[in-house]
């Protein structure tokens, strides 16, 4: 242990309990692990908070002796949290309250640590709804979803998770805390410094508590899987059921072949339509009445059927019904995690450029390895898509995904963040100038770089 850990160590031991404190050879592996299978370097030591005021104190601490940090939230799937040579770790896991939602307000005030699904069961037992779901609800928390503007499969009817923040709690590097947590609608009194967290990656400030905005649970809920003859009619769909249904429409996701065929080869339950169609979508719908709803939705698909937009359809019928088509869909991550030596790319297309992008990516990709695996699923709804390659020429995938990516007018990171893996392609996407600017709001309010250092870009230029 080095002697700048051992002094830092003397001053935390006098304001945190024994358990806040875990050195690097107590740590063992967990804190490395990456869920990207890239794991990071041994932490100098785990510091592991309760409050925010035991947050406040390690970061003037850690400021004050230039330790640098890294945030773990339990979300991001690009690097940001992965630890680097002679960083330290600051886990929020032990801050995990959620306070009881305010029911008529709509709101809920949780800690960093606290997992999603205890956000998302809080809401549930109050008769209300928290609109951001993704599949690693249990393990992704509420600071890390806050870091990386998580979004997930309702994203078309209730935004990214920026859309749910009404306030939030953060420290800074120096230890000042920054409290908003009012839960108002509507507040113009000056800056929204709310907003310069969301995303952030954990590179401006701690974020330790936020006030989070909850809807109405819906009395309807029904979703349909459709096998589609083309992406074209896939996005015709998407229009025609905005058109007719509106607000109705909560998730719309896309998955092309032949991911489809390969992953139902394998499922366990039966798969609710055969594979052979080059595109299958699950379109859900979230209503108030129940008598309507349902017929609505089953009307707008059987003229899709009649029109030619949709080749076949299945529409649940009950709640294991919903839950069944639901578990397709998440089928698609279990079958892509199984699979060694895959690469995973999270993108962003405009719908009128995604064909021409999926055409022109998947040739050049085969031009250089004709024996290339290419599996795409996503949020076909707000043009996230989820482009796996399995190819023995990684680097050069990499490169052609997010080149092409740039040329569709697209964004290298919808939902997964920019971190580390990404930061070399940042500039793709981004201008000289707004890269810039982003570098000098790290360093104003990070001065000394000591928060998830070289995550996004570098503080300096190279």
């Amino acid at each position: 242990m080095s002697q700048k850990i051992d002094e830092l160590l003397s001053r935390l031991e006098k304001r945190l309990d024994r358990s806040a404190i875990v050195s690097a050879e107590e740590a063992g592996p967990r804190y490395r692990e990456d869920p990207d299978g890239k794991d990071g370097a041994p932490p100098a030591i785990v510091l592991r908070p309760r409050t925010t005021g035991e947050v406040s104190d390690i970061l003037r601490l850690c400021n004050e002796a230039g330790q640098r940090l890294v945030v773990q939230g339990g979300t991001g799937l690009a690097g940001a949290a992965r630890i680097q040579p002679g960083e330290a770790v600051l886990s929020l896991e032990r801050m995990t309250a959620v306070a009881a939602p305010h029911r008529e307000a709509a709101t809920i005030v949780a800690e960093a640590g606290a997992p999603l699904q205890m956000v998302q069961d809080a809401a549930d037992a109050a008769g209300l709804l928290f609109g951001v779901d993704i599949g690693a609800r249990g393990t992704a928390t509420v600071g890390g979803n806050v870091a990386t503007n998580a979004g997930g499969i309702r994203v078309l009817r209730y935004g990214m998770y920026r859309a749910q923040v009404l306030g939030l709690e953060a420290v800074l590097a120096d230890g000042s805390v920054l409290t908003s947590l009012k839960g108002l609608p509507k507040d113009n009194s000056g800056y929204d410094l709310n907003q310069l967290f969301i995303g952030s990656e954990g590179t401006l400030g701690v974020v330790t508590r936020a006030c989070l905005r909850l809807h109405p649970k819906p009395a309807t809920e029904v979703n349909a899987f459709c096998a589609l003859p083309s992406l074209d009619a896939a996005i015709a769909l998407l229009a025609l059921l905005r058109q007719k249904l509106g607000p109705l429409l909560s998730a719309y996701e896309v998955n092309f072949a032949p991911l489809y065929g390969a992953m139902i080869a394998g499922m366990e339950a039966p798969a609710p339509l055969p594979a052979g169609s080059p595109v299958y979508v699950l379109a859900e719908i979230q209503g108030s009445e129940p008598d309507r709803d349902g017929e609505r939705f089953a009307a707008v698909l059987m003229q899709a059927v009649e029109d030619g937009v949709i080749d076949d359809v299945v529409v649940s019928q009950s709640p294991r019904e919903f839950r069944a088509l639901w578990a397709v869909r998440e089928e698609a991550n279990r079958f892509l995690f199984s699979m060694a030596g895959l690469i995973g790319v999270d993108i962003s297309i405009p719908l009128a450029r995604m064909a021409t992008f999926l055409g022109e990516t998947e040739a050049a990709i085969r031009a250089v390895d004709p024996g290339a695996d290419i599996y795409v699923f996503g949020h076909l709804g707000d043009g996230n898509l989820h482009y796996q390659v399995r190819t023995a020429d990684p680097a050069a995938a990499y490169g052609i995904v997010y080149r092409g990516v740039a040329t569709a007018g697209g964004g290298v990171s919808a939902e997964h963040g920019i971190g580390l893996d990404k930061k070399e392609w940042l500039h793709l996407v981004r201008s000289d100038a707004e890269i810039a600017a982003m570098r000098r709001l790290k360093a104003a309010f990070d001065p000394n770089n000591i928060l998830n250092a070289g995550r996004i870009f570098d503080l300096a230029p190279g």
